[in-house]
This record gives structure tokens, sequence and C-alpha cells, in this order.
């Protein structure tokens, strides 16, 4: 199975090959960076459209390098309002090659107030590095959520998740399509 995945970033990727192999056997899972279309640090709605476009370029790349695709691939975290609250969501887009497309999220973690502004403005990466220790790996990795949940948490594993109830649509096509 060929799933194409948008983005480059290790985390996401393996987040991806963690949730499709799962549930299918010999999965390959290849990266390639495509452009959001939205800024740096999405929030609300930018989120959703973040990875639309990503798939929407990804399916282009494919097309153009006659590639053959099962499935495309795109996650996206984000800062949205939900429940008059600040939150941190991935939200993980799957399509398939008939063009269906699936969405989920991930569990959300809140951000405090006085935060906020700080991320949409900039990114959640530079207000963590502003509050504790820079750390590079962290972006790629474990994510800003490994350090709040003092390591019981990470990136790839929100990620898994994520595309994990996006797959869900696939997996019981019969019934829940």
């Amino acid at each position: 199975m060929n799933v194409f995945i948008a983005t480059k970033n290790e985390g996401k990727i393996e987040a991806c090959r963690r949730a499709f192999s799962s549930y299918f056997e010999d999965v390959l899972v290849t990266g390639v960076s495509c452009d959001s279309g939205v800024g740096e640090q999405p929030f609300n709605q930018e989120i959703i459209e973040g990875c639309r476009n990503r798939i929407a370029n990804l399916k282009s790349y494919v097309l153009n390098n006659s590639y053959e695709a099962d499935y495309y691939c795109a996650i996206e975290s984000g800062i949205q309002n939900l429940f008059g609250k600040w939150m941190i969501t991935n939200v993980a887009v799957v399509c398939d090659k008939d063009g269906y497309e699936s969405c989920s999220t991930s569990a959300s973690f809140p951000v405090p107030e006085q935060y906020a502004q700080k991320i949409i403005d900039t990114n959640l990466n530079d207000v963590l590095n502003s509050i504790f220790e820079k750390d590079e790996e962290r972006h790629n990795h474990g994510g800003g959520i490994e350090l709040l949940t003092k390591g019981k948490i990470s990136r790839i594993d929100l990620g898994e998740d994520a595309f994990s109830m996006a797959l869900t649509t696939y997996l019981n096509s019969k019934i829940w399509k």
C-alpha cells in the first residue's frame, strides 16, 4: 500500500506509518514537502484549510511524477477556540485514491490565555522555547505535548491517534462511509 503524506517531518511521518500499519500490511509511507497555504501557526478554520491545501499539492506532486498512491495524508497542528477556551489540536486528513476525504482530530490540550495571542502571532514552538529550554529535536519528535505531559504523550502519539480516527471511515466503509 502506497501512502503519501504532505510533510518531511519525521514525527508526522512516523505517526502516519504507525496508524496505517496498525490496520494494513506492507505499508510504505512517503513524505513530500507541501505548502499549506496558511500561516506558520494556523488557527481555527485555517487548520483544516492547511491540511486540504497540503493534500491538493501532494496530489499534484504524485500525479506530475507518475507515482501511484492509495492514500494521501496531511496533518496540521494549530490553535483553536473551542468551548470559549484556546486549545492546541492536530487535524489529520486522509484522502483515498478515489477522492473520498475523511478527517479527524487528536486530543486537544489547553493553552493558558496569557499565551494564546503569542502563539497565534508566532507559533507554539517559539512560545515553548521562551518558557522552557530551546530544543529543536522536540519540534520533530516529541513536540510540546511531550514536555507538557512530562514524557507521557508525544506529538507522534497525538498524530497517530488523529490518523487512526480518520481511518475509521475506510476501515468500516460498508457501514460508516
